[in-house]
């Protein structure tokens, strides 16, 4: 009884030990990750320590800072109020806030808009680099042409166009004049305005594009609004839905579709004045067609239909001097939407702000979140190397410490 005794308090004893092998490290563990993850404490976790009660329930209080309260994106220390918006041809003053006089359309395109092109124009939009694709010219013409392939996304295009003896006006109507192009653009068989704002400018066109033989046509849905920043007009032209136009198997709607520009003043190459014009355009599309086969017919047939622009455009400009009367997408270019160069510059200054912001968050996130994590895991080996349970006990234990690592990349 007495040795029985005794192996039985030996028994005991070693269940006991065993235990305490096992469940120990766990619990060190368990301390070592509230330790860390106290240490490693997202910033976003101190904003939801104020909440203040609502009339319907409890929401919590983010700190922003003071030029977030603004609803833009214009960057700190940026005043916005300083900048004089304003719309042209009479219509009106405007400001960032919407007007009584402006409707639904207006949203359709918006100051981001107007800042994207900015960037694309200034080429700060931190996109791939553009690669080069044509250089011709004509006696009253010379165009440019470039391309790049984003990681996601239809092939983009840039191109830069100077015309000879031409003004910024000129252009400006002419490429919104769907009435005179459905004259000389072949591919284009059909433009109608649905909605126009007579405040902002702001158009919603219905378009049908003819194509080869072999694809269906195509049809567009473009919600397009210009701004006036002084010696400069920026024009953007994209994609809207539109729930009131319903689709067809033919022709097909293109929903993902940009064509931007910027039409501005440049030196001639003939008497280094001022007057010739600088049209870059900026242009990507998912036509339903492969992009690889896409890039090959927009290359073989892009100088061909470049070659149009000129011709059209000197017989728009002798009717115009002639006082043909406007049509009424001319006469809706002329409405736009007034900008100081202060502001475009700001917009383009808090794009730049909020990509060094990012960069520095990125650059300072890696060594918070791997050495958590290689913790984690030197914990874990440690652990299951300790404890001698079986390959279904490690699997476990390993599991468990994946879920957390992926816990802490969230943040």
């Amino acid at each position: 009884m007495a040795l029985f005794g005794v192996m039985e308090m030996a028994t005991a004893v070693d269940i006991l030990s065993d235990l305490v092998v096992f469940i120990a490290p766990l619990w060190i563990a368990v301390i070592v990750g509230v330790v860390l993850g106290w240490a490693w404490k997202p910033k976003w976790a101190d904003n939801l320590a104020s909440i203040e009660p609502t009339s319907n329930n409890y929401l919590p209080k983010l700190r922003l800072p003071s030029w977030a309260a603004l609803g833009s994106t214009s960057g700190p220390h940026t005043d916005l109020s300083s900048f004089s918006v304003s719309t042209s041809s009479g219509a009106g003053s405007s400001s960032l806030q919407r007007n009584d006089g402006e409707n639904e359309v207006s949203a359709l395109v918006t100051e981001q808009d107007l800042k994207h092109l900015s960037m694309l124009v200034e080429e700060k939009d931190g996109g791939p680099a553009w690669i080069q694709m044509m250089d011709r010219s004509t006696p009253t013409m010379s165009y440019q042409a470039w391309r790049r392939d984003p990681e996601t996304g239809p092939p983009q295009y840039r191109s830069r166009t100077v015309y000879e003896d031409a003004t910024p006006e000129l252009l400006r109507d002419f490429f919104w004049d769907d009435e005179y192009r459905l004259k000389w653009d072949d591919m284009l068989i059909h433009a109608s305005t649905l909605q126009e704002c007579p405040v902002t400018g702001t158009m919603m066109v219905h378009w049908v594009r003819k194509f080869p033989f072999f694809c269906s046509d195509r049809e567009y849905i473009i919600g397009r609004r210009i701004w006036d920043a002084g010696q400069a007009y920026y024009c953007v032209t994209k994609g809207v839905p539109c729930p009131s136009m319903p689709r067809h198997n033919k022709p097909k709607r293109v929903d993902l579709y940009y064509s931007s520009w910027c039409i501005r003043p440049v030196k001639s190459r003939k008497d280094d004045q001022l007057t010739a014009c600088e049209v870059l355009l900026f242009h990507h599309e998912d036509m339903g067609i492969p992009w690889e086969i896409a890039k090959l017919g927009v290359r073989q047939g892009m100088w061909g239909a470049v070659k149009k622009f000129d011709p059209a455009l000197r017989i728009y400009k002798k009717e115009r001097a002639s006082g043909a009367p406007l049509s009424p997408c001319a006469r809706s270019a002329k409405i736009n939407t007034k900008i100081t160069p202060e502001y475009l510059s700001s917009l383009e200054n808090a794009t730049n702000d909020i990509i060094e912001t990012r960069n520095e968050d990125t650059s300072g996130k890696p060594i918070g979140r791997n050495i958590p994590k290689l913790l984690v895991f030197g914990g874990v080996i440690a652990l299951a190397c300790t404890v001698d349970q079986g390959l279904l006990t490690k699997a476990l234990i390993f599991g468990v410490a994946r879920r957390v690592a992926n816990i802490g990349r969230r943040f």
